[in-house]
């Protein structure tokens, strides 16, 4: 019987996303763990994988469209011959009471494990099969209705029809065929976004012709809905203070001259940026009540430092998180975070890469930005903004002299931190750059 491909769930809390592209077209032959199709959500652009092998039927949902609802189907596969109209209907979405069943019932989703042997035959005499499946019960007139199914889902797939023709378990194919079930409505294209009233008046006050409608892809759209209710539901307050550099400075510069060579080139090059990283998770370790999250039933304590770093791509940003960061090298921490920043830019990270974290860092010292206050990016309870390092005239015993400084300014939920707790974070994390020796060990 045909397979319907449902748009997967690629994180618990996806509701839609953009189908971006073909990779199969219709009537390409498919395996299992062939990929099919690239899927974007407002962070990342995923790979759906085939888990049944035939042939590519029919592509109901076409490259390019927006704004695809979790579960609906998007293409057919079935055996060569077989009618498409048999396919079952697509399963319903799983309720918001259990948000992670939303990534199980994506049938295109490769299976961590398989579920316990189940029948695959469902009300109204329907089997769910893999096409390969149901041709080998075809070829030894099998029943597969008497078959229990291992796939995903209980789906029968042909290890489970092998073994039952081998053990003998399976009933012999009944003379008359069951009905097929007729196939599931096409899914209805969503109606483009019309512009509120508010928008309209907005347009209004600008002269026609003057500016282009850019529409908001869905990273846009995210960032905005997000910071608004950051502003919004999460009372921050803003702690300053600069950070002396020179000693920092110059360990980076001994430290990345005795790196070691692979291929001819160091094993890492580290810049201020791991140092700020690693400082800030070691504070975290020291003060352990402010590395929490807060909900409205409890506080989260977190045991490890997971740090999240800002990192521009095209179109809005991205928070990748270095895990458990207090236990890594400066190396290491260099060497992940380029490669984390790479796939970020490229749309290739995983929910599980930006997803989560304790707190975060948004670095625009690059830039030249000598001091700013971050928005802190929920379930985190602070933010560390970083400005630009440079050479200041200070006061130092009485003397005015030149030092390397850089500005930074940390944002903090106060319902989950108070002031001056969050003041001992701070003062944490200027002590550990001011002896980064401390890092190392």
């Amino acid at each position: 019987m045909p397979v319907q491909i449902l748009m997967p769930a690629l994180s618990p809390t996806m509701e839609k996303g953009n189908l971006a592209k073909w990779l199969k077209k219709e009537g390409d032959a498919v395996k299992s763990g062939d990929v099919l199709a690239e899927i974007e959500t407002d962070k990342a652009t995923m790979e759906v994988e085939a888990i049944d092998e035939g042939i590519l039927a029919k592509i109901l949902i076409p490259g390019g469209t927006q704004d695809v609802a979790v579960n609906t189907p998007i293409a057919i596969i079935a055996a060569e011959g077989e009618d498409v109209s048999a396919a079952p209907a697509a399963p319903k979405a799983a309720p918001s009471a259990a948000p992670a069943s939303a990534a199980a019932a994506a049938t295109v989703a490769t299976p961590t494990s398989a579920p316990a042997p189940a029948s695959a035959a469902t009300p109204g005499n329907r089997v769910f099969a893999s096409p390969l499946a149901r041709r080998i019960a075809k070829d030894k007139g099998l029943d597969l209705a008497s078959i229990a199914g291992t796939g995903p889902h209980g789906r029968i797939v042909q290890r489970d029809v092998e073994a039952a023709a081998a053990n003998g378990t399976a009933a012999p194919k009944p003379a008359s065929p069951v009905a097929a079930q007729p196939a599931a409505p096409a899914p209805v294209a969503a109606p483009a976004p019309v512009a509120g009233a508010s928008d309209a008046a907005t347009m209004k006050t600008y002269e026609a012709g003057s500016y282009d409608l850019i529409p908001h892809d869905g990273m846009r759209k995210t960032i905005a809905k997000r910071l608004v209710e950051s502003k919004l539901t999460v009372p921050h307050f803003y702690l300053t203070v600069d950070v002396d550099l020179d000693a920092l400075l110059k360990l980076r510069e001994e430290l990345n001259a005795s790196a070691p060579t692979k291929d001819g080139k160091p094993a890492f090059k580290l810049s201020v940026n791991d140092f700020v990283i690693k400082a800030q998770a070691l504070a975290l370790q020291r003060v352990p009540d402010a590395n929490v999250t807060w909900t409205e039933a409890a506080m989260l304590k977190h045991r490890a430092s997971d740090v999240g770093v800002a990192v521009s791509i095209p179109g809005g940003l991205i928070t990748p998180v270095i895990r458990k960061a207090e236990t890594k090298t400066l190396s290491v921490i260099s060497n992940e975070m380029k490669d984390l920043a790479a796939r970020a830019k490229a749309r290739k990270l995983s929910p599980t890469e930006y997803q989560g974290g304790t707190t975060a860092i948004s670095n625009l010292g690059m830039f030249g930005i000598k001091e700013f206050a971050a928005i802190i990016n929920p379930p985190h309870a602070s933010i560390l903004a970083v400005g630009a390092g440079s050479q200041r005239a200070i006061v130092r015993d009485g003397q005015v002299v030149v030092a390397n400084q850089m500005t930074v300014t940390l944002s903090v939920d106060h319902r989950a931190v108070d002031g001056a707790l969050g003041a001992q974070l701070l003062g944490a994390f200027k002590d550990l750059i001011e002896k980064p020796m401390s890092l190392l060990v």
